[in-house]
């Protein structure tokens, strides 16, 4: 196909770009129980961070606020709150935050964002940044045992693999979903499985991305397959396999959502809900299928045969927060 049309899916990449760090050159010092993250399950780009936090431990310093599985035109709402109201930033959309910072606010209303309590204001919404910050800033408040995520020896690795998985997996399902020709269409699905396949051959005899620890690349890519049968494959046309028929990665995924911190972070209600409902032009019915069936998350996978440590030095991270619990019936059925 040519490359001649300008109907590629382009994604808003102009974050809010300030940090919370250690020392506090950006005017936000790392303080416990001074800010909210705000994360809907519902996204892949906000579940990472949801997944990091829990890994690390960080659920007494940095509260957590879940949106609703769909909004409106101007923003994620807590819809699902008693009142519509999220209980401590007492605002009933995540616009409220942004315009508090900056009024009249002109991008994208994203999640994850990062909410100072007592201002009200929107920090931060820079996704990548975010998760690399839980890492290498907010060290003071991990837990004991916590993974080393994102190793200095290994960050180039990890970038490298991570940036590969952006572009052609995490975005790449995306670019196949909202083509807006059939040319852009065949090259994002050309470029996404050549780079599923390309993982696939990565993974085949090694149980994770880079070293044999989980590390932030692999989290990266858990939050795009976990919900490929779910929604991609039907909703955004990537339909040359489905994951359980890919089985080094369906084995490396199940891996993934049996080791504590992600799978019991996991709301497939949530996720279909958003893509279905929302994405009304591509799903102009707002129809949210039934399927996939999701046993076989829990069956068993063989990944272990591979060595690898999945938290290295660490330790699993105990179980999630009364409040933090995937509603059942919203998970995998027992």
């Amino acid at each position: 196909m040519s490359n001649g049309d300008d109907k590629d899916f382009k994604r808003d990449s102009n974050y809010i770009d300030t940090r919370i760090t250690a020392d506090g050159r950006d005017g936000y010092p790392v303080e416990a129980g001074r800010y909210r993250l705000v994360a809907a399950r519902a996204c892949p780009w906000a579940h990472r961070s949801i997944i990091v936090r829990r890994l690390l431990g960080l659920e007494n310093a940095l509260s957590l606020g879940i949106p609703g599985p769909t909004h409106d035109p101007r923003s994620w709402n807590f819809d699902e709150e008693p009142g519509g109201i999220d209980p401590v930033l007492k605002i009933p959309r995540l616009q409220d935050a942004y315009f508090a910072r900056f009024p009249g606010y002109s991008r994208g209303i994203t999640v994850p964002a990062i909410v100072e309590i007592a201002t009200g204001q929107v920090v931060t919404n820079n996704y990548p940044q975010i998760t690399l910050d839980f890492s290498t800033e907010w060290t003071r408040y991990h837990r004991d045992g916590a993974p080393t995520l994102y190793p200095e020896a290994l960050r180039a690795d990890i970038d490298e693999v991570a940036e590969s998985i952006f572009r052609d997996v995490n975005n790449g399902v995306y670019k196949a979903g909202f083509a807006g020709s059939q040319a852009a269409y065949e090259r994002a699905y050309d470029r996404l499985f050549a780079r599923l396949d390309w993982l696939t051959d990565r993974l085949r005899d090694q149980r994770y991305l880079v070293g044999d620890t989980i590390t932030e690349a692999d989290i990266r890519l858990f939050t795009t397959l976990v919900r490929f049968d779910a929604v991609y494959h039907g909703h955004f046309k990537c339909n040359r396999s489905k994951l359980t028929e890919m089985p080094v990665l369906w084995n490396y995924a199940r891996d993934l959502f049996q080791t504590p911190g992600f799978g019991d972070t996991v709301d497939f209600d949530h996720i279909k809900r958003h893509y279905y409902e929302v994405h009304t032009g591509i799903n102009p019915t707002a129809i949210v299928p039934k399927g996939p069936d999701l046993h076989g998350w829990l069956a068993p996978h063989g990944r272990e045969s591979l060595g690898g440590r999945p938290f290295g030095d660490g330790t699993p991270p105990p179980p999630p927060p009364a409040g933090e619990v995937v509603p059942a019936g919203h998970g995998v059925p027992a």
